[in-house]
């Protein structure tokens, strides 16, 4: 038996997040969402996606399936229901289809209930992502819920004398990680922090807070919960209750708060962005599903796709939406949204060659390169600019 999440059209709600990677490789709490299927149901995980974008995850060789739409959360009550399902049953919720286990082929299965000899009606809703503001504002609780997770069991290394600790029970480290001279705060929330990963003297922790693989945290840098910074980043400055998903540096003085970064970003020094309107009045972002702005409460920051870049000293507006591969400059407080491949404010495109080229320089900085896999994804989203 395999899981396999597989991506609804919900997908276009979470662009541009979702341009470059599945539903269930978003990652923000501490775990991916395909890898908290994974600890929760002690299964193996596959992942059904768009055709362009399943060059990236492996295929399941089996045929009995349990089938989940990989935007929904799991809890351990929701998945030991969905591991005890006989074969050709199902279970809906109001808003449709929740999971079923089925013996069908990989590309065959379509996510209709109808399918199933038996239907099971759950009372209340489950937990499903929407959009991508939901990250941020959910990333405290997530935290909390992967810490237990990730932590069952296991005993943290030791916290060097030199560190400031305001309650040590909440604090886990593993193993290679470095830090000296800094202060953790867990009385407001857990503190994870990943194997080879660094926290430099001067900085200042709050809770709750998760710091994967290989990230470093630079000197004097001020961190609010909830705050994610996933594997191989570079935080400093000031974050506050924002997602940074991996291999992005955000490494210099300048504010990032309520703000989701996806994967190979990097933000200039001393840019900053607002995360309140003037008003203190709701936050309006735009939408890919519906092309128009939804309100997403009073706070929202940055939101911006993979390989993207802000320039130096920039000013990032309220609820602002930066697409794939954007090259983000130019005078001022900057515009709301940022299509992909845009090249500042002159409406021009990146051209595709130089941003391949800009890509794996700055993956060539942490030791990669551009991959096949990821050059035909970006063809594919680069073809769809009008």
């Amino acid at each position: 038996m395999a899981i396999i999440l597989f991506d609804t059209n919900s997908r276009i709600s979470l662009f541009p997040l979702t341009l470059t990677r599945s539903i269930a490789a978003l990652r923000f709490g501490i775990l991916t969402i395909q890898e908290r299927w994974a600890l929760r149901s002690k299964e193996e995980v596959f992942i059904r996606t768009d055709h362009y974008l399943q060059i990236l995850y492996p295929k399941p060789i089996l045929v009995d399936h349990i089938w989940i739409d990989a935007s929904i959360m799991p809890d351990d009550a929701l998945v030991q229901t969905i591991l005890n399902l006989e074969d050709d049953t199902c279970i809906v919720d109001s808003l449709g289809f929740v999971a079923g286990r089925k013996s069908v082929g990989f590309n065959d299965f379509v996510p209709d209930s109808s399918i199933f000899a038996k239907q099971i009606q759950l009372s209340e809703a489950i937990k499903r992502l929407k959009y991508c503001w939901e990250m941020m504002l959910w990333n405290d609780s997530m935290i909390r819920e992967d810490f237990k997770l990730v932590t069952r069991g296991r005993s943290s290394q030791p916290i060097s004398p030199t560190v400031q600790v305001m309650q040590t029970a909440d604090i886990f480290i593993e193993e290679g990680a470095k830090l000296e001279f800094c202060t953790l705060n867990s009385t407001t929330g857990p503190i994870y922090i990943g194997k080879e990963a660094e926290i430099m003297e001067g900085s200042c922790v709050r809770g709750p807070f998760s710091m994967g693989y290989n990230s470093v945290l630079k000197m004097n840098s001020r961190i609010y919960g909830a705050t994610s910074l996933g594997p191989c980043c570079m935080g400093g400055g000031e974050i506050k209750n924002s997602v940074i998903m991996g291999y992005t540096n955000k490494a210099h003085d300048g504010y990032l708060g309520d703000a989701v970064i996806g994967e190979w970003c990097n933000m200039g020094a001393g840019s900053s962005n607002s995360n309140v309107k003037n008003t203190a009045g709701e936050v309006k972002v735009w939408n890919y599903a519906t092309n128009s702005y939804l309100g997403v409460g009073q706070k929202c920051g940055l939101i911006m796709g993979d390989y993207s870049r802000v320039a130096i000293n920039s000013a990032v507006n309220t609820g602002t939406i930066v697409g794939v591969s954007c090259n983000v400059f130019g005078a001022g407080l900057l515009p709301t949204i940022f299509n992909n491949f845009s090249w500042g404010l002159s409406g021009n495109k990146y051209d595709l060659k130089k941003a391949f080229f800009a890509i794996d320089n700055w993956k060539k900085m942490k030791n990669l390169h551009i991959t096949e896999a990821e050059t035909s994804i970006l063809e594919t989203i680069f073809a769809q600019i009008q």
